[in-house]
């Protein structure tokens, strides 16, 4: 019995550290994105602030390419879009393992008790 419920507290545990692993990769992907939201928000302010016959450069590989203004807006509002709907995505993935590491520590207190229980039963035995 004790080696049984020992096996399955082992297996929850595994479970639930994994889990941890997971959250903790996900943190750290919104922090890089909530960064990289931070960059393109303040590239779309210069760019605001720019006349329309101002001349800007985009970087591609070790070269600067001339763009047109409107295209940079473009492209910093759309890189803007897309890194708010991952921040998103990752908020919501963070949140469902928020809730399946309090499922996952409710199973592990039950079974610690369960194991503690049986351990106290085999010791009154002895």
């Amino acid at each position: 019995m004790d080696s049984e419920l020992q096996k399955k507290l082992t297996t929850e545990l595994e479970k639930f550290q994994a889990l941890q692993k997971d959250h903790q990769k996900f943190v750290k992907a919104r922090q890089v994105l909530d960064g990289q939201l931070s960059e393109n928000t303040l590239v779309k302010e210069e760019l605001v602030k720019l006349d329309s016959s101002a001349n800007v450069y985009k970087m591609i590989g070790p070269v600067l390419v001339k763009q047109d203004i409107v295209e940079a807006k473009e492209v910093v509002q759309k890189r803007i879009d897309y890194i708010s709907g991952e921040v998103k995505r990752h908020e919501d993935m963070i949140k469902d393992l928020d809730k399946k590491q309090e499922s996952q520590k409710e199973i592990l207190q039950k079974l610690q008790t369960q194991f503690q229980q049986s351990q106290q039963k085999a010791a009154i035995k002895t």
